[in-house]
């Protein structure tokens, strides 16, 4: 077991990397270990856990701007910016459970450092377009930091969009601010039961083009269905379409009645609201269809793949995949986020099948998210680089950790 250092401030995360940097040890960058099992596994005898550095710093709602440690629980911050009616914007998931932990315990630094945004990302983009600023440590035995505390910024080279997503390969993070947004007074989701993914598709992508400002829109096929909320509100075994309206009450019901007006759809429809709605896209948001079963390890459970594509292309990605291994599919973001869950004992995780499934239709990437781990060891987790950006990728990384004694490896093998 890795011996494991805990800092308490920003300067004791440095000492700590100075001190990585001198014995040429590499560390392993973790808060509460929420997403420790995605990406490629780790080769380090240190860990260096930064969920002390936790803690609201400043929440000045009139200017939308939240500054909080990177080991603060992303619970904790959503119960703050409900407080005053506003929200993460980019509806942060929680893939503890889908990971084999515990839910509600991620916390920033690692939603941060992976980019992961909910169903809100088609309105309201991903999480680095949220990210103000931030402090950090680099490989390099520095302090630095970018961008600021106001939304409207310049700063030369946006470095707080490098850092996002990095997955700790660039530096530590020691503080983060982000932007917020006033949360919706109501939401309502109009569901569709059974229309076949080609209607499917052709509903949600008519819903997004319309000027009725869809917030969500997700196809979920019959057996998948029923393992979430939405599919309480069918008899078993019927797939589900789900449109999101948002806003001030007079106009989602207006919207929903224009919504209604414009799909014409062939196919019973029932509107749910606030609660019920809220509760269906967080199970579409985290996952819930793909969560291991009761007692099951993570490492048992089917592989779990997240594949992103041009939204008119994800039917066709999403069939190839279940037809080659008999994966479980369903799509987000009108189509433009296929999850595939391929059962377990298909070789390398169906790795070839789902990189030959993006490259037919020419663009797209994919990412293990849930996998055993000699074959997260094996395999590219994440979209193979071509040559130029791998090369590229090491010369960044080579810039921020010369030594590599930050999650090396993480996300390429020797990078």
């Amino acid at each position: 077991m890795a011996d494991v250092i805990r800092p308490e401030t920003r300067e004791q995360v440095l000492d700590a990397v100075k001190w990585a940097i001198s014995e040429e040890a590499p560390l392993e960058i973790l808060g509460r270990g929420t997403k420790r099992a995605l990406g490629r596994p780790l080769q380090v005898d240190h860990s260096l856990d930064v969920s002390a550095l936790a803690g609201i710093a400043l929440y000045e709602p009139e200017e939308l701007v939240l500054t909080a440690g990177p080991g603060t629980p992303l619970a904790e911050i959503g119960e703050a910016v409900a407080a005053k009616n506003q929200m993460l914007a980019f509806e942060p998931p929680d893939w503890g459970p889908l990971l084999g932990g515990e839910a509600g315990q991620a916390t920033l630094g690692g939603l941060v450092s992976t980019n992961m945004a909910g169903p809100r990302r088609i309105k309201y983009g991903a999480v680095r377009d949220h990210v103000l600023g931030l402090h950090a440590v680099s490989g390099r035995g520095e302090m630095f930091k970018t961008g600021g505390r106001v939304v409207k910024n310049v700063t030369g080279y946006d470095l707080s969009k490098l850092m996002t997503g990095a997955y700790g390969t660039l530096g530590v993070l020691t503080e983060l601010t982000l932007k917020v947004l006033p949360a919706p007074e109501t939401e309502r989701t109009v569901l569709l039961f059974g229309l076949k993914p080609a209607a499917a598709l052709a509903a949600m992508t008519a819903g997004l083009k319309s000027p009725h400002d869809v917030s969500g829109a997700a196809f979920l096929p019959g057996r998948v269905a029923d393992r979430t909320r939405a599919g309480h509100e069918t008899e078993g075994g019927v797939s589900v379409t789900a449109l999101r309206l948002e806003g001030f009450g007079p106009s989602v019901d207006a919207r929903a009645e224009a919504l209604h007006d414009l799909l014409q759809a062939d196919a019973p429809v029932r509107e749910i609201e606030d609660g019920e709605s809220r509760a269906v896209w967080a199970d579409i948001r985290d996952v819930a269809p793909f969560r291991p079963a009761a007692g099951q390890p993570a490492d048992a459970a089917p592989a779990l793949w997240r594949v992103s594509v041009a939204p008119t292309d994800g039917l066709a990605v999403a069939a190839a995949i279940e037809q080659a291994t008999g994966a479980e599919t369903f799509l987000d973001w009108g189509g433009g986020l296929v999850w595939a869950a391929v059962p377990a004992g298909v070789e390398d995780a169906g790795a070839d099948v789902v990189r030959g499934a993006v490259a037919a239709v020419q663009g797209g990437h994919a990412t293990l998210i849930r996998g055993p781990e000699p074959v997260r060891a094996a395999i590219d987790v994440f979209q193979p680089q071509p040559a130029p950006r791998r090369a590229l990728s090491r010369r960044v990384k080579e810039s921020f950790d010369p030594k590599g004694v930050l999650n090396p490896g993480r996300m390429y093998a020797g990078v």
